[in-house]
């Protein structure tokens, strides 16, 4: 066996003497003795199988040692046998720098993840990303100490926001100009088009990376360009096409951001638009006048899903015949309508993506929202953040023109949701265990709720 020297120096081939003259004859490579079975060892060579087992657990054994992951002797780095104590300290995130909503996300946004922040316009998406494009640039354990790349496919870069959140947030008060987050700090660019952004994250966002030790990526947003892109509108039949190239796209795109959360151990936060779901009476699954919250307002279904309905029995107009079963068979007469109302199908999407969208799991919510680009993306993602307002009806919060019957809207009150995150428990249905937030001159902050009588919300 000519390689046994030269992968493993200190293997004690004597102790073995008798069986390597003839592994060598039969050309018995060491990766033959660690990848194939004992039996077929023993029938290419006519060795004794049980001299065989005990040479390749030998060779095994002396491997790991090598390699320094052998439990009867450790390597002190090895990172594949880690302490509690050394993962916790390799943990990074980036602070939203507001004790509340870090406590909420478990420390703030992981290094190493693509993390998305999804809501409607106007729920405050931009300013968290802004906040983050500082706190970055802060040392552990509110940053990583690293410079932030903001990719924009919409807006470009409000450096005016920025400079507005330092002068004004309370933690960037006391600091010293030495550590103060600065705007230089900040690369921003601007991928007006699907083409143009592919080229810059293939190829000039893996050399800012290395050059300029990036410590977050933000996407503002991902679904801007696709969306453009892939319209489902457009000639007959090309509408599944256009989706299965948008998602072999999105998979792509997912897996080149997760290569460089690995690999840099950096944070990449994606901001993602939300659509509206329409309600489509036609595939209500409850009784007429039910109040269960998926009567009427069906949207989306998975394609699986009718197979849990059942058949629905012969063709309209079709003659009984004998061979038709006997449930088939069907009255002239009208079926009357059921009492009970029927149960959601396990498979339908509403049913489902109350897990994994923020949206739907609360049955007295009228006003369904789901992220864009559908499930294909959201399996790329590790943590899920939903940002969620209501406008706030009241005699302080509403200013009435006498000139007109116009009512204009004073303030809103805003949610931050964990959908789903590996780090930290979601925080459920409703909102009960959502942090509600306020947006102002210095940034995020959370509302404190001792001693304040809520406002009732518009649904």
């Amino acid at each position: 066996m000519t390689d046994l020297s030269r992968v493993l120096p200190d293997f004690p081939a004597g102790r073995y003497a008798h069986l390597l003259s003839t592994i060598e004859k039969h050309q018995v490579t060491t990766s033959d003795l660690l990848t194939l079975d004992v039996t077929d060892l023993g029938k290419r060579t006519q060795l004794p199988l049980l001299d065989l087992k005990r040479l390749c657990s030998a060779v095994l054994e002396a491997l790991h040692a090598d390699l320094g992951v052998s439990d009867k002797q450790p390597a002190k780095s090895s990172s594949l046998k880690q302490a509690g104590g050394d993962f916790v300290q390799q943990w990074s995130c980036i602070s939203t720098l507001d004790a509340t909503l870090d406590k909420a996300l478990g420390g703030g946004m992981p290094a190493g993840y693509i993390s998305e922040i999804t809501g409607e316009s106007g729920a405050g998406k931009t300013q968290f990303l802004l906040t983050l494009l500082l706190a970055a640039q802060l040392p552990p354990p509110h940053g990583l100490g690293r410079p932030a790349l903001y990719i924009s496919t919409e807006a470009a870069l409000s450096t005016k926001r920025l400079a507005q959140i330092l002068d004004h947030h309370p933690f960037f008060q006391d600091m010293d100009k030495s550590t103060k987050p600065s705007l230089d700090q900040i690369i921003s660019t601007v991928t007006p088009d699907l083409e143009s952004q592919d080229h810059i994250l293939q190829f000039q966002v893996p050399v800012e990376v290395s050059r300029r030790n990036i410590g977050l990526i933000v996407l503002d947003s991902v679904a801007a360009n696709y969306r453009a892109e892939y319209e489902r509108g457009g000639s007959k039949g090309s509408d599944g096409f256009n989706m299965g190239v948008r998602g072999n796209e999105l998979v792509r795109l997912g897996q080149l951001l997760h290569d460089l959360a690995r690999k840099h151990n950096l944070a990449v936060v994606v901001a993602n638009q939300v659509g509206d779901r329409f309600s489509d009476s036609s595939s209500g699954f409850a009784s007429k006048g039910s109040s269960l919250p998926y009567a009427g307002r069906v949207s989306q279904e998975s394609p699986l899903a009718s197979r849990t309905r059942g058949s629905k029995g012969p063709l309209p107009g079709a003659e009984p015949t004998s061979s038709m079963p006997p449930e088939a068979v069907r009255s002239s007469m009208p079926e009357p309508a059921p009492e009970e109302p029927l149960a959601p199908p396990a498979l339908l999407l509403d049913h489902q993506q109350r897990w994994f969208t923020g949206w739907g799991d609360d049955p007295m919510d009228h006003a369904l929202k789901t992220p864009s680009l559908g499930l294909v993306w959201s399996t790329q993602l590790a943590c899920r953040i939903a940002l969620l307002r209501r406008p706030v009806y009241g005699r302080k919060q509403v200013i009435e023109d006498e000139s007109s019957n116009t009512v204009y809207l004073k303030n809103w009150k805003r949610w931050m949701k964990v959908v789903f995150a590996p780090h930290v428990k979601e925080s459920g249905q409703r909102l009960e265990n959502a942090v509600e937030f306020e947006v102002t001159t210095g940034g995020l902050k959370a509302v404190d709720k001792k001693g304040k009588q809520e406002a009732t919300p518009h649904t």
